[in-house]
């Protein structure tokens, strides 16, 4: 399974409530059984990795310390560097001297970092080193409450790749900025993120997305751009499984999947939801891999049917979808296969709450490496609100910002 490393710093022990977060984690249902870490490493540790460019890397205002106050601020809901340093000039003396302390220095004088610094700071990081921090406290965190344990009748972690252009920021060349995300596990966590630049780069970059992970247990689900033979065999080769879907892009596959006697094959499993004012039907017909499948490592290959109708029966939609995994039927049943695919809808679903939340397609950080450092932000305060029990992330965020020490006890910055 993904690993939580060990390393000092602290952890909440099990059943005591975070402090400055009311009775909330109390309703959290308990951790899956087995092994966990003793401990998890601090977020500050973590940014104090993290370099920016300035000369000794701010004597008055270390970067962690910054970073920290800016990652308090966007699980506060902040959007802009205009919103984070008016947050930010709220925060008690208190805390910021408990803060910087922590970091090494005396807190200034000056008061809290100014706009200008913590655009600095934020524009200035080194965005790969970013991602790996947050990315590394999501997964310990995880880890530890026992949420990448991998449920079912196998122990299978689900990792969802998807890529998200942010539309308002550009590279220096004109091309718009693109990231590649990784999410894990059941309830899911920004594990990694890197930026693939424009769409049609998105391909080669996943291989380096999931380098820095371990993938034991793992199964790698992503759109059908990802379906290539070179991941296949670089998923196989970690020790992962995969389930992708099969497209145009894959002719050769695509017809091979088309061709099988799908109408001679029973639905193995069938799954309905209503909401929306509508019903939603899916089914799932199992059939174990042709040994001449023009594609690696296939064990069975599956056909998806979605069909959408009003409350009435009225049909509204039919889609269907082919696919493929390299997991044998003794791992995965049908009804496990088809909710690791349906589960790719979770990092989809991240993407739209940071356009719709955070307005990020609208965001006016566009220079130096600001729109994946907020990128990578965004998903830590997503990431540590779920975390935190909270699933409304919209509400959520209101409910962090009402006490100003909130945030930083969701982050664990606090005693």
């Amino acid at each position: 399974m993904l690993d939580c490393a060990i390393a000092s710093g602290r952890r909440v022990p099990d059943g005591q409530l975070i402090p400055g977060l009311g009775n909330d984690l109390a309703d959290r249902p308990p951790a899956a059984s087995g092994p966990a870490p003793a401990i998890c490493r601090d977020l500050l540790e973590l940014f104090a990795e993290v370099t920016d460019g300035r000369p000794g890397q701010g004597r008055d205002h270390p970067v962690a310390a910054v970073l920290a106050l800016a990652a308090a601020a966007v699980v506060a809901g902040s959007r802009s560097f205009t919103a984070i340093a008016g947050w930010a000039a709220d925060v008690p003396a208190g805390v910021l001297e408990e803060l910087y302390r922590r970091c090494g220095a005396a807190r200034p004088g000056a008061g809290p970092p100014s706009k200008a610094t913590i655009w600095r700071v934020v524009t200035g990081a080194d965005a790969a080193a970013l991602d790996a921090a947050t990315g590394a406290w999501l997964t310990e965190r995880a880890s530890a409450a026992g949420d990448l344990a991998g449920g079912g009748e196998a122990p299978l972690i689900p990792v969802r790749v998807d890529g998200k252009t942010v539309r308002g920021a550009r590279n220096a060349d004109g091309s718009q900025v693109h990231l590649l995300a990784a999410l894990a596990g059941e309830r899911g966590v920004v594990a990694a993120q890197t930026e693939a630049g424009a769409k049609t780069n998105e391909i080669p970059m996943i291989i380096p997305l999931l380098d820095g992970l371990d993938l034991d247990g793992a199964v790698i689900t992503a759109d059908a751009l990802h379906t290539q033979r070179a991941t296949a065999d670089y998923v196989r080769g970690r020790g992962a499984d995969f389930a992708f879907p099969v497209k145009d892009n894959q002719p050769g596959l695509f017809d091979a999947l088309d061709a099988l006697p799908w109408r001679d094959v029973p639905v193995s499993h069938a799954a309905a939801d209503r909401g929306h004012g509508r019903i939603t039907t899916r089914t799932i017909q199992v059939l174990d891999a042709p040994e001449d499948l023009p594609f690696p490592h296939v064990s069975q290959a599956y056909l998806i049917e979605r069909h959408v109708t009003a409350l009435d029966g009225t049909p509204l939609s039919e889609v269907a979808a082919l696919g493929v995994t390299s997991l044998d039927a003794t791992r995965a049943s049908p009804a496990r296969l088809a909710g690791l695919v349906r589960g790719q809808w979770a990092i989809e679903s991240l993407h739209w709450l940071r356009d719709t939340l955070y307005q990020e397609d609208h965001s006016t950080v566009r220079t130096r490496s600001g729109p994946r450092a907020m990128a990578a932000l965004r998903n830590l305060a997503v990431g540590a609100l779920h975390q935190a029990g909270r699933h409304d992330t919209t509400e959520a965020t209101r409910w962090a910002s009402r006490y100003i020490d909130r945030p930083f006890a969701i982050l664990g910055l606090t005693s």
